[in-house]
């Protein structure tokens, strides 16, 4: 798995990078499936704007993808978040995978099981 750590309106610091990694590195414990992550880091120059730190994330994975962005006043706030809400969608969409595994497999086993009750 890769992640990927860009910057619009802002200078990526070792320190910066290295937390990003850190934090949206634990996603790929729930997940083996991730391919890989881009995080862009942005901060927004208008003086009348709230949030001004933005944070999106796009994370790949074999059977499709999870974008989620937030926004917060500092940097490292932002990310913070962006984890959080990385986490809880992969985790949902790891949970709609297996329990669409689990019905195409009962679904394929009740057929067999009416066939066998029809001929008796």
């Amino acid at each position: 798995m890769h992640i990927h750590v860009n910057g619009k309106n802002i200078e990526i610091t070792d320190a910066i990078k290295a937390y990003v990694k850190e934090k949206i590195g634990r996603v790929a414990n729930h997940y083996d499936q991730i391919v890989g992550i881009d995080v862009i880091l942005s901060v927004i120059k208008n003086p009348a704007a709230t949030g001004k730190h933005v944070a999106e994330v796009s994370c790949k994975m074999n059977t499709g993808a999870v974008h989620c962005e937030e926004s917060a006043e500092s940097m490292y706030a932002s990310i913070d978040l962006l984890a959080d809400k990385l986490d809880r969608q992969v985790k949902k969409f790891k949970d709609k995978a297996l329990s669409s595994d689990k019905s195409s497999i009962r679904n394929a086993e009740i057929p067999a099981a009416e066939e066998s009750a029809v001929e008796s």
